[in-house]
């Protein structure tokens, strides 16, 4: 049941966004609504952060990192209503957010290098020498593998152990009661704080693996 309940509570938050989005493209004007003003605020800030990070060709990775974001950011808030859960706060959806993440990178390296470029990426780049020392180039080949797996793993994990450890204390602390109201009402605003941080970390992650492969091949 819990994995449904993540799986209907993330398609929720879809259903919401996609409504949000169509509801604003199908009424665009020339002098925007605050709605509108704010999801073109929203998608002017996150447009220059990515490409201040990734440079001009960043544009092309912006709407992928911003939904990203701002989907994250919505699963995480769900701990804050109550009798809901944040799908976040489960392992299965926090790594299949980073497989996604992790299958993106990849495929855009090997488009942006060449198969060739992005096994030479892997082996270190070697030069000179180093290029016919066979021992050099695998030993970096295995261990950009390694750390390229390790991703996923680390990616999800910390966004699924924060959001999780948050669940937990907004549980515990709504046993007390009437006794911990005044306790709830801050860790309510800790666990919105904390759901905010943690999708711009998500989101930053990302860019930082797409920039590892595409800023060096400015």
């Amino acid at each position: 049941m819990g994995i449904w309940r993540d799986v209907i509570c993330a398609f929720g938050i879809v259903s919401l966004l996609s409504l949000i989005a169509w509801r604003v493209s199908r009424k665009a004007t020339l002098i925007p609504g605050r709605l509108q003003s704010a999801l073109e605020l929203f998608a002017a800030g996150t447009d220059d952060f990515v490409c201040g990070i990734l440079g001009p060709k960043g544009r092309r990775y912006t709407s992928f990192i911003g939904t990203l974001f701002i989907f994250i950011l919505f699963m995480n808030l769900l701990v804050v209503i109550p009798f809901m859960k944040s799908p976040t706060a489960s392992w299965s959806t926090t790594l299949g957010l980073a497989l996604c993440v992790f299958v993106y990178v990849q495929y855009s390296a090997i488009r942006e290098l060449g198969f060739l470029g992005y096994l030479d990426h892997l082996m270190g780049k070697p030069r000179g020498i180093l290029a016919f020392s066979l021992v050099i180039p695998l030993l970096m080949f295995f261990m950009h593998i390694i750390g390229e797996l390790i991703k996923p793993l680390s990616l999800s994990l910390r966004l699924r152990s924060n959001i999780w450890g948050d669940e937990m204390l907004m549980a515990i602390v709504a046993g007390f009661g009437l006794k911990g109201v005044i306790l709830l009402f801050f860790n309510t605003i800790i666990a919105i704080t904390e759901g905010i941080i943690q999708a711009f970390v998500f989101g930053l992650l990302t860019t930082i693996y797409f920039a590892i492969y595409l800023v060096q091949e400015e």
